[in-house]
């Protein structure tokens, strides 16, 4: 009797799935307190996955957002606004919006951003929706993040951080509320030899377009709206970075 064919396993394409070590392999640290740069992973060089919502999702089937300002105590208190942070918590704005995923699905994410930028935000985002610009996750970073150790996996979008600018000690704008960060990963800040997100280093080919990665559409959604893209400056590159004072 002939022996019965061997079953085909059905797999997840590379990238469509995260692995199951994101966020959780810290990487050795340099002087400065950034991880080392190593080779992206194969699973991240053509990264299409989307991570679960941590909001629930707003009604209907479009594009929506729901704000409330100033943002509400116990969305503050999961930040990282502490007092000593150059914008008080009563400045702060708490966006909902939907946004599309890199499986095609409708999600909701949440931004805590300056109260003089809402709309900017909203439009910009209504903006990338309608281009069906995908996105990993949306949501308000948390004050332990600040403090962990480098994975050089992340690739959160979020506006308000308070802490300083990259290898500085000066206020970034995301301590104001006014700087967005949209999929960090596919599009890495580079200045020198630093590179963030430290293996995201398949990204710097920008003639390969991958999904995720800022392309000049996307860019202009925020042009619309009179903010700057930190990747058309010339000392370092922040390809994810936009501003509205471009800073």
């Amino acid at each position: 009797m002939a022996a019965s064919p061997t079953p085909s396993v059905s797999r997840a394409p590379l990238g469509t799935v995260p692995p199951t070590w994101l966020g959780k392999r810290p990487l050795p640290e340099t002087s400065d307190g950034f991880g080392v740069r190593k080779p992206t992973p194969p699973e991240l060089r053509v990264r299409r996955f989307t991570l679960p919502d941590t909001v629930a999702m707003l009604p209907g089937t479009g594009f929506a957002s729901a704000v409330v300002t100033p943002a509400p105590a116990r969305v503050i208190a999961r930040s990282t606004w502490r007092p000593g942070c150059p914008v008080k918590a009563t400045d702060l704005s708490w966006i909902r919006l939907t946004f599309r995923g890199f499986d095609g699905a409708r999600h909701t994410g949440e931004l805590l951003v300056n109260r003089t930028v809402v709309d900017d935000m909203v439009s910009a985002f209504h903006d990338l929706w309608d281009q069906r610009f995908p996105i990993e996750e949306m949501r308000v970073t948390r004050r332990d993040e600040l403090d962990a150790p480098p994975t050089g996996d992340g690739n959160n979008t979020s506006a308000f951080v308070c802490r300083p600018t990259v290898g500085s000690s000066t206020f970034s704008q995301h301590a104001y509320g006014l700087a967005v960060d949209v999929n960090e990963f596919q599009n890495p800040y580079t200045k020198g030899d630093l590179l963030l997100p430290e293996l995201a280093g398949s990204y710097l080919d920008r003639s390969w377009v991958r999904p995720g990665m800022l392309t000049p559409a996307a860019i202009g959604a925020f042009a619309k709206v009179g903010w700057e893209w930190g990747g058309n400056w010339h000392s370092l590159q922040d390809r994810h970075h936009f501003s509205r004072d471009n800073r």
